[in-house]
């Protein structure tokens, strides 16, 4: 069964739930998709493309810790999981996480650590530092290893000591890193701070995700200037914690979401069992088990 472990979706604005975040409203508008992009399309877009199962990251069209949709989504739709967003610093951040978490279905929350605190979801900056701050809000920390949350980061290649930092702090929890750190071709793999995933290998917990590719790359599909950092993670983390996901319809720009999928059947060196794994197995392994 393939499952994609990134995928979005959101739902119509409304007075209770507004689009604020005006960066993404403008995004959206050069997706080739609809511009709302319910889960019943994703579903469909699924089925065309041969994708069992999804995982719906939050899209912060509204307030970025509003996560009414993909409460809502997980609670509905059986083949769609869900991970949610909260503010490790706000007032009763805790009881939030754990409000979220008890809803069947939302498997963890995402963490932005590229993006400036104080625009949260709406710009990126590989000097932000607030993640090493996070560390020490026990109280969170303590509630996502209470209720078994996966933490989902999304950081730079330049914040990967950062990132350290906090899984050598809370080593029990399971995380995932997204969107190769946003490493490019050109990022080195063997030296500077892409190499900082072989000290993240080193945790069990850790997994990595080779997401938003058709982005990553420079090139048209196949997406062959990025098959190089695709197999350098494999050597360090393994078939078992390497976890494909598309990051549709946010590529679709590019992309579409069979290319956004099948760009893996390109990559040298990988065998039938890997990609089984890779779209799929690593993931239900590393986070579902």
């Amino acid at each position: 069964m393939t499952l994609d472990a990134h995928a979005h979706a959101w739902g119509s604005p409304s007075e209770d739930h507004p689009w604020v975040n005006g960066t993404l409203v403008d995004d959206i508008a050069g997706f080739d998709s609809h511009t709302v992009y319910t889960a019943e399309r994703l579903l469909r877009d699924m089925d065309r493309t041969g994708i069992d199962e999804a995982v719906v990251v939050g899209y912060p069209l509204p307030e970025w810790t509003d996560n009414y949709y993909v409460r809502e989504v997980v609670t509905e739709r059986p083949r769609l999981y869900g991970v949610v967003m909260v503010d490790p610093f706000a007032e009763g951040a805790a009881d939030h996480l754990r409000e979220c978490m008890a809803v069947d279905g939302v498997l963890g929350v995402r963490l932005g650590a590229a993006c400036p605190y104080d625009r949260m979801w709406k710009t990126f900056d590989p000097s932000a530092t607030w993640l090493r701050e996070a560390i020490a809000e026990r109280a969170f920390w303590e509630a996502a290893v209470e209720t078994d949350a996966t933490v989902q980061i999304l950081a730079d290649h330049r914040q990967l000591d950062q990132a350290l930092a906090l899984v050598a702090a809370y080593p029990e929890l399971t995380y995932l890193f997204d969107h190769y750190a946003h490493a490019g071709p050109e990022t080195p793999t063997d030296e500077g701070t892409f190499a900082r995933f072989s000290d993240l290998a080193e945790y069990d917990g850790v997994a990595v995700k080779v997401s938003e590719t058709p982005h990553a790359s420079d090139a048209s599909f196949p997406y062959a200037d990025v098959h190089d950092h695709v197999r350098w993670l494999l050597d360090r983390f393994g078939r078992e914690r390497v976890i494909w996901g598309s990051d549709y319809p946010n590529v679709s720009d590019v992309a579409t979401y069979g290319e956004s999928r099948h760009w893996l059947r390109h990559v040298e060196g990988l065998s039938e069992a890997d990609r089984s794994w890779l779209t799929g197995r690593s993931f239900r392994r590393h986070v579902l088990a």
